[in-house]
């Protein structure tokens, strides 16, 4: 397993085809909610390729958002979840958040996935809520 920062436009493409994939055909989330003014190389955020076996299979990206790392857009293609790439693309978001100065990083889950996300440090914060249909919630870490 490599974490890989996108510096290429084919990356960057490659990271909106797991998007597309996992998002958009599994998850039904429309498309004109999936992509966003961040999806390009010279915006403000980091994007993120995991690899297995020398294959990207999953992506994420980190925002700033005041002065929290914002995860965002995390996903696994749905035949590589078994092997702990998640938990890679997170650790992998947190290391950029970390050498961008900040102590802090907040993303919102997808409810059914609260559990991943607190075994990784992350606590929730508020009342449910619905983004694309899909029930969320709000977490945050500090280090």
């Amino acid at each position: 397993m490599t974490i890989k920062k996108v510096t290429t436009e084919a990356e960057l493409q490659t990271a909106f085809d797991f998007r597309r994939s996992v998002f958009i055909e599994e998850q039904q989330v429309p498309e004109e909610e999936e992509y966003d003014e961040f999806d390009a190389l010279d915006a403000p955020c980091d994007h993120i390729l995991v690899y297995y076996n020398e294959q990207p299979v999953g992506t994420g990206r980190l925002r700033v958002v005041e002065d929290y790392g914002k995860l965002e857009r995390i996903c696994i293609l749905e035949e590589y979840r078994k092997y702990g790439l998640g938990k890679e693309v997170i650790v992998g978001l947190e290391q950029i958040a970390r050498d961008k100065g900040l102590t802090k990083a907040k993303l919102n889950a997808q409810s059914y996935a609260e559990g991943f996300y607190e075994k990784l440090g992350y606590q929730r914060e508020g009342e449910e809520f619905m983004d694309c249909g899909i029930p969320h919630i709000l977490m945050k870490k500090y280090w």
